[in-house]
């Protein structure tokens, strides 16, 4: 091709998007630095979907610029995320003015784009995206022909991202190359497809062992920037830069794109209440995300050491259970109640639509029940009926105690639709609860909370505040636990002690005689307790 034209370039960005979706775990692996904010083959996938999503209706070049700038930017998820929705956006305006966009268009388009991401970040690291970034504007200078201008961008590009361990010793100790410049890399090998029918990567069979060895020390070294904070920010232009200043006191991994009233930020930080009145001096924030990084990264720890582990072969069913779970005991305990597949996965590490498609493919049935145990994940999950010839049903279990009791009722004889009927019924009789730690300072309806105080849940609220575990599960049970009720499970987790575990048990047996109490290891991270009671 000597030129792209709006069909052509909208085709490159559905292709970058399905890179990004058969890459997304290789690149989800390689998120080392600074710290996991967020799967960076998730966030950036997600990213790209929005802006497909506004590509549907676009037909002229600057419509496609339009839907590229205003989808990334309203759709961004996570650091990885809001830069490359910087990166898109630059590639838009360079594109902008005319119907068709040759070698010249390009090359303004990769500059603008590097301009654009390094704008965009209030402390450039090199050594990431923006790098790359920046290599590939250079690699494209000397081309003469859209294929030659594309062909030395994608050259310089890969060299700067098989660099970038020697500028982060962090990724060096892992072993691995920057995770967004390498998604960045899919968006060149999709331009080349279009312009000269270049063969796209195929993602590896088989992930290296080395990949995510230094998360833990990642976050070790910048421990303080326990938060994730994201909002979509409307106010004038005029007063963006006051409040960089504002939040260049308050964290640190700082991106903010956008303009014409509209922008989308991104924060680490361990002040939330600070990072979120910066913008109320300044506009209105809304669509508010906040996200624990100490949770995520203990999370993944627990998935990245299991995730390996087989799924047990399972006879031919007509209707099959897959189940996300995290901890070893609760494994073995599905897999016990008939669960044929497991998804590694939970609260902060939310598996994707593709890991549940896998994971139901696999299964031995034609129809398969999801239980996502987890309300993060029921949405996912709700996607994969879509994907596959299979007949897939979802059981919208909140959490594992909704899973245990769906399974109570399942009969692998029966339909889907039917064990739907059956389980649902069967979760919705079950009480919950769960025992976890503050990891800050706050208050709540049942009092005010200190950083380290311990913590019992139930109906997503906080119902105890107490100064030791035994002493907050005791008081939850006091709460859940009713004469009408048979039977207590409680589920231990890391964190749980024996001496603690006795407590609880003779705790119900003095207060709630009438209840029987059964006690299983869970191995989940996080909650040293969770409770089911019916």
């Amino acid at each position: 091709m000597d030129s792209l034209g709006a069909t052509d370039v909208k085709q490159a960005v559905v292709t970058f998007r399905d890179l990004l979706r058969t890459h997304q775990e290789r690149i989800n692996r390689l998120n080392v630095y600074p710290v996991p904010d967020g799967d960076t083959g998730t966030n950036m996938a997600l990213t790209l979907e929005s802006v497909v999503a506004e590509l549907d209706t676009a037909t002229t070049m600057a419509a496609v610029g339009q839907a590229m700038s205003h989808g990334s930017l309203m759709g961004a998820r996570g650091n990885s995320g809001v830069i490359l929705s910087q990166v898109l956006r630059g590639l838009a305006d360079g594109i902008n003015g005319s119907e068709t966009a040759g070698p010249d268009q390009i090359k303004s388009a990769l500059a603008g784009a590097s301009t654009a991401a390094y704008s965009a970040v209030m402390r450039p690291v090199e050594g990431t995206i923006l790098t790359v970034v920046k290599a590939a504007a250079t690699g494209a200078a000397g081309g003469v022909t859209l294929s030659d201008v594309l062909t030395g961008a994608h050259s310089s590009a890969a060299d700067a991202l098989e660099a970038t361990p020697e500028q982060l010793p962090v990724l060096k100790q892992a072993g691995v190359v920057d995770a967004g410049g390498a998604g960045f890399m899919l968006f060149l090998d999709a331009l080349l497809n279009v312009v000269d029918g270049r063969p796209l990567p195929e993602p590896p069979e088989q992930l290296p062992a080395p990949m995510r060895a230094a998360v833990d020390d990642a976050h070790d070294d910048l421990s303080g920037l326990r938060y994730e904070v994201m909002y979509l920010l409307e106010a004038s232009d005029e007063t963006i830069p006051a409040f960089k200043n504002v939040w260049a006191g308050v964290g640190d991994s700082i991106v903010v794109v956008g303009g014409d009233g509209l922008w989308n930020c991104h924060i680490h930080t361990d002040d939330i209440g600070a990072a979120v009145e910066a913008a109320l001096d300044a506009g209105r924030p809304r669509n508010i995300r906040v996200t624990d990084l100490m949770e995520q990264v203990e999370e993944e720890r627990w998935v990245r050491e299991h995730e390996a582990e087989p799924n047990a072969p399972h006879q031919t069913v007509p209707t099959a259970v897959v189940a996300v779970a995290t901890g070893a005991g609760l494994q073995r305990i599905f897999h016990s109640l008939g669960v044929q597949r497991i998804v590694a996965g939970g609260q902060s590490m939310n598996p994707s639509t593709a890991e549940i498609l896998e994971a139901v493919e696999a299964a031995p049935a034609d129809e398969v029940v999801v239980l996502p145990n987890n309300k993060n994940i029921i949405a996912v999950a709700e996607q994969v009926d879509e994907l596959t010839t299979k007949t897939v049903r979802v059981v919208k279990t909140t959490d594992v105690a909704e899973g245990f009791a769906a399974l109570m009722e399942y009969d692998p004889d029966d339909s889907a639709d039917e064990n739907l009927v059956t389980m649902t019924a069967a979760k919705d009789r079950v009480v919950s609860g769960e025992v976890t730690r503050a990891v800050r300072a706050s208050s709540c309806e049942a009092g005010p909370i200190a950083e380290g105080d311990w913590l019992g849940l139930n109906d997503n609220a906080i119902q105890v505040i107490a100064p030791t575990v035994a002493e907050a599960a005791c008081g939850l049970l006091e709460k859940m636990v009713t004469d009408v009720h048979e039977i207590v499970t409680v589920i231990e987790g890391e964190g749980a002690s024996a001496a603690d575990t006795r407590h609880i048990s003779e705790w119900i047996g003095e207060h709630r005689p009438g209840a029987t109490t059964e006690v299983h290891h869970g191995g989940q991270p996080l909650y040293p307790y969770l409770f089911s009671v019916e």
